[in-house]
Order: structure tokens, then sequence, then C-alpha cells
């Protein structure tokens, strides 16, 4: 269960920061807007998937349509974003927290941070929470976002993927992760939480619209209906586009890379944030440029 909630609090957080962060992207007008699933093909390898999830429990999403689930039942390895080993999860609370004398409270400022405490209720210890990073705290806030303890979609692919006894990768480490969310300009990580917490009415009410979007298979209302995100706000749009570089462009060109070879015996079902798929700089981008046929499935 601790496994799970860590491993769910990660993606919870990472897939809204990724959604919000597309906002200051400019893909509107990149290939790859349209579609979950798609088949990767190349000579001599049998074939592979990769299919945009959508981190929510909502039932309409954690049922697999029809083709996804086919193309399931014939991968024989399952790649995911993060697979965490019991060595990695003991360090994550860890690295969300300043190991120096830094403190959340004077650097976001006591509102933002009395509104953080006023959020979180008794969840996190107060002296926990002190030492909270900001990107940490951010994460935090997002995962209340994801209500309820019913497996994410994620989750259930992991859990049939166990269930079948099938070769598990994971496309980043944890340490990779948490590198790339301190690299992000502290700065940048402030801004961000004070506008979550000014804004969290308006981003929880596009919950629905997102989930529509994507169950319509169309990333590029994924990338619209996140636009509006640091719009009229110079500053605010550039704290974002930071965000979108370092959780969107980074990360995805990581992923191509760790999957080259796997990619080459082919039988790979691989499962990532369907935003991860969208545009010049996105995998499924990159993966026709390392030589494979790409073909939409769904």
């Amino acid at each position: 269960m601790i496994r799970a909630a860590r491993c769910t609090a990660l993606r919870h957080a990472a897939g809204w920061m990724v959604l919000i962060a597309l906002s200051a992207s400019n893909a509107l007008a990149e290939p790859f807007h349209r579609g979950l699933l798609w088949q990767l093909d190349r000579p001599g390898a049998l074939p592979s998937w990769v299919f945009g999830t959508l981190h929510s429990n909502d039932p309409r999403v954690t049922t697999l349509p029809a083709p996804v689930a086919r193309a399931f039942a014939r991968a024989r390895t399952f790649a995911m974003e993060i697979y965490l080993s019991e060595f990695e999860e003991a360090g994550f609370f860890e690295a969300m927290q300043f190991d120096d004398n830094r403190r959340l409270a004077p650097l976001v400022g006591d509102e933002t941070y009395a509104k953080l405490r006023e959020a979180l209720g008794s969840e996190v210890p107060e002296e926990a929470l002190a030492r909270t990073k900001p990107w940490a705290a951010f994460l935090r806030i997002a995962q209340l976002r994801g209500a309820g303890r019913a497996p994410t979609l994620d989750r259930v692919l992991f859990a049939d993927a166990r269930a079948r006894h099938m070769t598990m990768i994971g496309l980043e480490s944890l340490d990779e992760q948490i590198a790339v969310l301190d690299t992000i300009p502290l700065d940048t990580q402030v801004a961000l939480l004070r506008h979550l917490l000014a804004h969290r009415a308006e981003l929880e009410a596009e919950v629905e619209p997102t989930t529509r979007a994507w169950l319509a298979r169309d990333l590029a209302a994924l990338a619209r209906i996140n636009r509006a995100a640091g719009a009229g706000d110079p500053e605010l749009a550039r704290h974002y586009a930071a965000l979108a570089r370092a959780l969107v462009e980074d990360r995805s060109a990581l992923m191509a890379y760790r999957l080259f070879l796997p990619l080459r015996h082919g039988g790979v079902f691989v499962a990532v944030g369907a935003l991860h798929l969208y545009g010049t700089k996105g995998l499924l981008a990159q993966l026709r440029e390392q030589g494979f046929r790409l073909r939409r499935v769904y």
C-alpha cells in the first residue's frame, strides 16, 4: 500500500504538472495531435505499442478500450515512466525535503505557507512541511486533485503486467525524476506553487474537460485546455516554459533513449503520460527518427 501510494503520488503530480507545463508549449501545429495507442514496427522485430495514459482513477479512464487490451495481451514487456525499487522508495520522502538550513515558509511567504498548511490539513506534520521543497509542496497539493483510493490507470496497467509476469522496465529512476524537479529554478518552483494555491478551483474545474479530451483521444485538445495557465502574465509564462522544458521535453528525450534497445527486440507495451506522445519533440516523433514505422491503432 505504501509503495502504491508513493508511485501514485509521483505520477499524479508529474501528470498534472505536465499538463500545466504544456500551456507554455507551441505544439498545436505539430504532428501526433490525435491518438492514444500507436503500433511500432521495424523489420525483423515483433511489433511494440506506445499508449498515452491519463493519471486518473476515473472509471471511464481505467476501463481499457478493446484495442488497448488486445495490444497489452500481445506484449511480453511492460515499460512505464518509473518503477521504484525498495531502495529507491526509502529515499523518496527524504528527497522531498531540504537537507540544509533552508525552510519553506521564508521562501514562499507567510500567506502562501498558511494556504498550504490549510490545504494539507493534518496530512503532513509541521516539522516535515517546514523543510519541504517548493516542488514537493506542489506535488502534495497536486496529489489532492486525485482524490479517492481507487487505482489510477497507471496502477491498473502495472498490476496487470505483474499478474501476467511481464518483464518490467522503468524509463526513469527515482533519482532521475527527483533531479529533474530539483533543477527547476527555485524562483519558478515558488511562483508555480503560489499560482497553484491561488487558482485551485479553476484547475479543479479542468479535470472533466481534460478527461473528455483524453477519452476523445485528442492530444491537441489536452494542450489547448491548459493554454490559459500563465496567459496575460509574461513572468508567469516564463516559469511555465521552464517547467515544460524540464517535465516534457527533457523527459521525453530520456524515454526515447531508454527504449532504444528494448524496442529492437519488440513485444513491448509502453505506457507514459499521453502528452509525451505529442509534437515534434515528443516520444513518437523521436521513435520515428529512430527508424520505426508508426501506425495509429486507437
